[in-house]
């Protein structure tokens, strides 16, 4: 069960990177929709904001309905403050009944509490929007953070709701952290960090070479230590010194001794 499971990831993934912003659908209702090329389906009614209020309620899922999110040409989720993201999120529906899409809404967390709502996002509406029985399809979300908000690391909740019997359900189709960045910013936090890191490792490696050669150089500038043992004098040296002014004043030093 546990396989069947993750293959159902994979393949709703693997559909996301094939799709293009418009949803695609493809029935499995009779044995020349599984041979033809997926459906496009081409007005899926965005209405923006003005959707069905369901207040602040959370619904379960519906059995059989599994979603999956990708970010086209963002897989670092860089989110630059004020402008728009585009994501994906793909729908896979192995129910027996067509489920009816009604919209997609996001909110902004603080990573340590969900409790803590950073910014809630827009809520996009579709008014054209199912997906039948045994089918799969892919619907455009875009949204704005605020271009206020502190750049930094947050946590994106995403959710998807959709009717299945005119009963409401609900699917978190993406629960992760994502980077808010400045307009214009070209680092993100993260490296700005290792930047800095690496500058102050640079700083101490020159303070400790710098230290290092100092040592080297008061020990090259030391005088060596000179030896001193008991004087010799050599007769033949005496002997010619004989009558001079040195054996004088040898003379008279050991004559001041005694």
């Amino acid at each position: 069960m546990l396989a069947m499971k993750n293959f159902r990831v994979f393949f709703l993934a693997l559909l996301l990177l094939l799709a293009s912003p418009v949803a695609r659908c493809q029935s499995d209702s009779d044995a020349e929709g599984r041979e033809a090329a997926e459906e496009v389906v081409a007005d899926l009614g965005i209405v923006g904001e003005d959707v069905q209020d369901f207040g602040d309620g959370s619904f379960s899922p519906a059995p059989g309905v599994d979603t999956v999110c990708v970010f086209p040409k963002n897989s670092a989720r860089l989110i630059t403050a004020g402008e728009e993201t585009e994501l994906l999120v793909g729908m896979k529906n192995d129910g027996e009944a067509t489920v009816n899409v009604i919209a997609i809404k996001a909110s902004v967390h603080l990573p340590f509490d969900h409790r803590l709502q950073v910014q809630n996002l827009s809520t996009q509406g579709f008014n054209n929007a199912t997906v039948p029985a045994s089918a799969q399809a892919t619907f455009p979300y875009i949204f704005a953070v605020s271009k206020f908000l502190q750049p930094g690391t947050f946590d994106l909740v995403g959710t998807i709701i959709y009717e299945i019997d005119q009963n409401p359900y609900q699917n978190t189709f993406y629960n992760g952290t994502i980077e808010v960045v400045e307009a214009g910013a070209f680092l993100s936090i993260e490296s700005v960090f290792l930047v800095t890191l690496a500058i102050a490792l640079l700083v101490l490696l020159g303070i400790w070479i710098r230290g290092q050669i100092q040592n080297l150089s008061k020990k090259t500038k030391r005088a060596p230590k000179v030896e001193v043992g008991t004087k010799t004098t050599d007769a033949s040296l005496d002997e010619w010194l004989q009558g001079t002014a040195y054996t004088q004043s040898l003379a008279n030093k050991s004559k001041k001794k005694k």
